[in-house]
């Protein structure tokens, strides 16, 4: 018998070296590191291949789970990939190194299409993205001089899109200048993405730090984010949205919309935002909506926000319009259940409140307990705007809002 224990021995190490390559923890999570498949890691060499290989091995793993690995001290250049599922083990994805794009929008290799994003997930559930890396997107020259030359119609790519994918988890991670929206959720449920730092320049245009869309149960917490437009935004089809401990600014602050362009049938519910400061921002909590649009945005929760040097600390405007000229229309988006506590702070404008609703489907049910917001002159007053709304008010409130019973 014993001359046979060499021969098991082998035999068993056989086995686990085939279910458990390239690197293993151990059986229930096999790690395919960047490098193993080519990645050079300089900067400047092309490691979208071997980003693409790596990937299609962690997707294909059998293992219990699987983990595609991108170490740190290292810079990978890639052009747009795409990470489709579905896989066969639970994945996850450690960035600890940093990933950028190419830098002139010219050399982007997008198969003669298009570029809508530079890094997509699709349809990847149970993904978990972890890491200390940064996802630089390299957007100044779209910014500045590609998108300048074209029509207002020139397509800049999302750098970070989450789409058709449930329970997925992303930490940790910074993510800055992407040509246009940094991270988008889109047509996912139950995403939890916490410990983000989200950064663009104050004039970059577009640069949204987080974009929702037809997507529910989204949580987003202990984040910072400032960008050239809103820290987040919340567009059709959304619901069940949780966002809280974000320090946003510079940037657009937190918005639900625009909704009903062009007519369009859109609806957003059951959003909670809370513990929120904004700094420095051109609004602070808004909700947009087209006139002639259609649907709703009802159920919304604003509280405990704090607002330093915010232009519209609180707004609903159900005139957004971003030509120079609009039409006006009879329908509109309603808006309704909406509620407005603790909410404390300086505005740089002097109408600190403006609630711009329709007259053909006025907001209704919206409510403000201890709302007070001075002027950073020298903490005078500051003023509102209440048309078409009707509503309560409870507590301190300040600056008066007539229309609110």
């Amino acid at each position: 018998m014993a001359k046979f224990l060499p021969l098991l021995f082998l035999f068993t190490y056989y086995i686990l070296s085939v279910h458990c390559r390239p690197h293993r923890n151990n059986c229930h999570n096999v790690i395919f590191n960047v490098l193993d498949f080519g990645a050079s890691g300089n900067g400047c060499t092309d490691d979208t291949q071997a980003f693409d290989d790596a990937w299609n091995a962690t997707c294909k793993s059998k293992g219990q789970s699987a983990t595609l690995r991108v170490p740190s001290g290292y810079t990978f250049s890639v052009q747009p990939l795409v990470f489709k599922g579905r896989c066969k083990s639970n994945v996850k994805v450690v960035i600890d190194g940093d990933l950028i794009a190419p830098r002139k929008p010219s050399v982007w290799d997008c198969d003669g299409k298009e570029c809508r994003h530079w890094i997509s997930f699709y349809h990847v559930d149970g993904l978990q993205i972890s890491g200390s890396g940064t996802i630089d997107g390299q957007g100044t020259k779209w910014w500045t001089s590609y998108c300048k030359n074209k029509d207002n119609h020139c397509k800049k790519p999302t750098g970070f899109i989450i789409e058709n994918s449930n329970n997925v988890h992303i930490s940790g991670l910074t993510f800055k200048d992407s040509p246009q929206m940094q991270i988008a959720f889109e047509r996912s449920t139950w995403v939890y993405a916490d410990s983000l730092t989200i950064s663009a320049p104050g004039d970059s245009p577009n640069t949204d730090g987080i974009h929702i869309q037809h997507s529910k149960h989204i949580f987003i917490d202990q984040s910072r984010i400032g960008t050239g437009d809103d820290c987040v935004s919340i567009g059709d089809g959304s619901s069940h949205i949780n966002i809280s401990n974000i320090q946003c600014g510079p940037g657009h602050g937190i918005s639900i919309g625009s909704l009903g362009k062009d007519g369009m049938h859109e609806t957003v519910e059951f959003v909670h935002v809370r513990d929120v400061e904004f700094s420095g921002t051109s609004n602070g909590v808004r909700i947009k909506t087209w006139q002639g649009g259609r649907g709703y945005a009802r159920n919304i929760v604003f509280e405990n926000i704090k607002t330093h040097n915010a232009q519209k600390p609180i707004i609903i405007d159900q005139y957004y319009c971003d030509h120079r000229t609009c039409k006006n229309h009879t329908s509109a988006v309603k808006v309704s259940n909406v509620r407005y506590s603790n909410i404390h702070g300086t505005s740089s404008l002097d109408t600190a409140v403006e609630l711009a609703c329709s007259e053909a489907a006025p907001c209704t049910d919206i409510y403000m307990n201890d709302v007070v917001i001075y002027s950073t002159k020298h903490r005078s007053q500051t003023s509102s705007v209440c048309l078409n709304v009707k509503g309560r008010q409870d507590g301190e409130i300040f600056p008066r809002v007539p229309c609110l019973t």
